[in-house]
């Protein structure tokens, strides 16, 4: 059945950042490469792209436009550099600004634009996660800004990994400090969410504060933080230097500043997260830190480094369901465990949260533990 081409759609979605749309050629290597027809999700990009090109309606619902885990897989094999992930960031821009955003994402949206954080927390509570861990507040004479990301905040389970962070950089001496409960969320899932009204203004407002308060470099525990400070605030007039944790932390290795010595005699196989991996291209650096654990045996996903499978927490699928059988941390914890590891490591707060989740779906959690790289080496300190 033919349909009729809506070109004002179409060029609305360029205008809103999806400029390379036109150089799709509709090769379909995407949907090839793309996870979610393998767990028979509706969802392909390549459709997704052509609908885009024709301005078509029927692309807005949450398995469709909102599935995009925003992975990155298909932007980095694209062979006409298609910039894959802001065509669909323009896309959800578009639907956010009629109203139409998911209503999963909707109660998170608001939590950011009212608490800092998209976890519907006080943000008066922000720091409450380093008391009784002397962590001195940043006043400009320190090397770093301790830039903990909402999750690690305020999420139990992700807690320790600031608290490892916190231990790693005293033992280094390393001088930091954090800001606490001024600080506001980086806006990385408002963006992918399609605010981008209020990701700009949060943005400039971060960039303001750190210029109020002299910070110079920031070390980050999430990725996804990483990646918005580093490749999307200098766009909006940051200078500020961005390294994540695990870029830092081998350089203290490499200087002889830290020592693990503690062994950790496990198997330990390491899940890239898409943010630090394909997104920042970081890839051997917390390998590096895991084989200088005493005892651990580091293993391999089949799929890893620059092919690795999506933990499908990216683009705010954090916040949304998925069928058990379309959950792709379910299938990396199958597969660690039939490789025999007894953890699973990675240094993503959303991979944490993913992948514990579906531990315990698969009633794995008692026999593989999943534990952030900052953790396993705070424990080996």
């Amino acid at each position: 059945m033919s349909q009729t081409p809506f070109l004002e759609v179409s060029e609305a979605i360029s205008l809103m950042g999806g400029d390379t749309l036109y150089q799709c050629m509709q090769c379909g290597l995407c949907s090839g490469l793309c996870p979610w027809p393998d767990v028979e999700s509706p969802f392909r990009t390549r459709k997704l792209m052509r609908m885009a090109q024709m301005g078509l309606e029927g692309f807005e619902s949450d398995d469709i436009l909102y599935a995009c885990t925003t992975c990155k897989l298909c932007v980095v094999n694209c062979p006409r550099q298609v910039k894959i992930i802001d065509v669909v960031r323009a896309m959800r821009a578009m639907i956010a600004e009629s109203g139409a955003t998911p209503p999963s994402l909707r109660p998170i949206m608001g939590s950011i634009h009212s608490q800092g954080n998209p976890w519907s927390e006080p943000a008066d509570k922000r720091e409450k996660w380093a008391e009784g861990l002397d962590v001195p507040k940043f006043d400009g004479s320190q090397d770093y800004l301790l830039f903990v990301c909402c999750t690690s905040a305020y999420e139990k389970r992700s807690q320790n990994i600031a608290k490892s962070m916190v231990k790693i950089l005293k033992a280094a001496g390393v001088t930091f400090g954090i800001i606490g409960n001024e600080e506001r969320c980086c806006g990385e899932a408002l963006r992918k969410m399609g605010d981008e009204e209020q990701f700009g203004t949060l943005a400039e407002k971060n960039i303001k504060m750190w210029a109020d308060k002299g910070v110079k470099k920031i070390v980050t525990t999430s990725p996804h933080s990483f990646v918005t400070f580093s490749q999307e605030y200098p766009e909006l007039g940051s200078e500020v230097e961005v390294v994540h944790y695990t870029q830092l932390v081998k350089q203290l290795l490499d200087e002889g500043k830290i020592k693990p010595t503690g062994e950790f005699a496990k198997k330990v196989i390491f899940h890239d997260p898409c943010y630090l991996g394909r997104h920042g291209e970081i890839y051997e650096e917390p390998r590096d830190l895991l084989k200088a654990v005493p005892g651990l045996e580091l293993m391999e996903f089949d799929r890893n480094r620059k092919k690795a499978l999506c933990c499908g927490g990216g683009g705010g699928r954090l916040w949304m369901e998925a069928e058990p059988e379309q959950r792709f941390s379910t299938h990396k914890m199958r597969q660690a465990d039939e490789k025999g590891a007894e953890v699973v490591a990675t240094c993503c707060p959303y991979c944490i949260s993913m992948l514990t989740d579906s531990a315990k779906g698969e009633n794995l959690d008692e026999k593989i533990q999943v534990l952030d790289v900052a953790e396993i080496l705070a424990a080996s300190l």
